[in-house]
């Protein structure tokens, strides 16, 4: 039995039950769908900033915006637009190619990002792509 398995069934005998964020939010596919694809987005933005060595302010600079703004844009916060995470990632010189790998990236970065975002109290943000999670029903 591994660590997981034991906390899990420690839990469930307390009451918890074991389940996906999806069914935690109650998201459709298509509210799934979409949040996947804002945080493949929001991550692709940090990591496209990270690797051409810019700060967030710099960043905000180049976009005419603030720091805030963009670590808002990078935490994939339900307040920013596709419209303008895509627009930043343009900025950077993101290529077409380029954004269609962000979405077709692997789903765990999502799911990682889907449990910070959650253990951060911002579950209005995203769905889960099969992230274990735990909730009281009842």
């Amino acid at each position: 039995m591994t660590v997981r398995e034991s906390k899990q069934r420690k839990l469930a005998a307390k009451g918890w039950k074991i389940g996906s964020a999806k069914d935690f939010l109650d998201l459709s596919d298509s509210e799934q769908a979409y949040i996947e694809l804002r945080l493949k987005l929001a991550d692709g933005l940090k990591t496209r900033r990270s690797s051409r060595g810019m700060t967030q302010t710099e960043l905000a600079s180049t976009l005419r915006s603030s720091q805030s703004r963009v670590a808002k844009m990078e935490a994939g916060d339900p307040t920013v637009s596709l419209d303008l995470l895509v627009k930043s990632l343009l900025a950077l010189g993101t290529s077409n190619r380029e954004l269609a790998a962000m979405i077709a990236h692997n789903r765990r970065a999502t799911e990682q990002q889907l449990g910070r975002n959650i253990g951060a109290g911002r579950a209005g943000l995203p769905s889960g792509i099969s992230l274990q999670i735990c909730r009281i029903w009842g």
